[in-house]
């Protein structure tokens, strides 16, 4: 029953990703990469790997999926325009694929991922706690490299909002130590105006 999910869920996987470089539509193609990462998150399931299908689920579909959409419906994707050189650069995507194929073929098949090099695992029971497990491993065995990927990630955050801040000719931006600054006397100020009587002008018509 176990290896009939596997199947099922791997077709769904491979049909999907076929289908996001195949179709037209680029928010049917965001769609179907949705549906390729819910299938990758039940085959996760099946290898007993629930925090990974859960991260997953939460991280790529519900943030960077919806990013990806709001991206591409605000975008005017010329449709023509992008299969004008589809014809062009198919010899070129065709070699890239057999040769992508050819690679994943020699890598994953054969003796590199038999069963007398990685062991069938047992299973575990149900108080077995796949988040303390990877948590235990994290924080031990590859501490420095969890570490300098956190420091990574913070020098990424720094840069990009640096690129956002930076001034640009033209620009008005906000100067908050003026605006905290000015007093309540300074924000109002009360001029008085003699009144001036409106003198009474005729009308063309009239004056005709």
């Amino acid at each position: 029953m176990e290896t009939f999910v596997f199947y099922i869920f791997s077709a769904f996987m491979v049909l999907s990703a076929l289908m996001v470089i195949t179709v037209n539509n680029p928010v049917k193609a965001a769609f179907f990469l949705v549906l390729s990462f819910f299938a990758s998150a039940a085959i996760w399931l099946l290898l007993e790997a629930e925090f990974l299908a859960i991260i997953l689920v939460i991280v790529y579909v519900g943030a960077v999926m919806v990013l990806f959409l709001f991206v591409v419906m605000m975008l005017d994707i010329n449709m023509a325009q992008i299969k004008k050189g589809f014809v062009n650069n198919l010899p070129l995507a065709v070699a890239v694929a057999i040769a992508m194929f050819v690679t994943i073929f020699f890598v994953v098949g054969g003796e590199s991922f038999s069963e007398s090099v990685f062991t069938i695992p047992d299973r575990h029971g149900a108080d077995y706690s796949n988040v303390a497990e990877l948590g235990k491993v994290i924080y031990t065995d590859y501490v420095y490299s969890f570490e300098i990927a956190a420091v990574i990630l913070l020098v990424g955050i720094v840069a990009a909002i640096s690129l956002t801040l930076r001034r640009r000719p033209n620009t008005r931006h906000q100067k908050i130590e003026e605006q905290v600054a000015v007093k309540s006397k300074n924000r109002l100020q009360v001029v008085k105006v003699d009144a001036q009587p409106r003198k009474y002008e005729p009308a063309k018509e009239e004056q005709k």
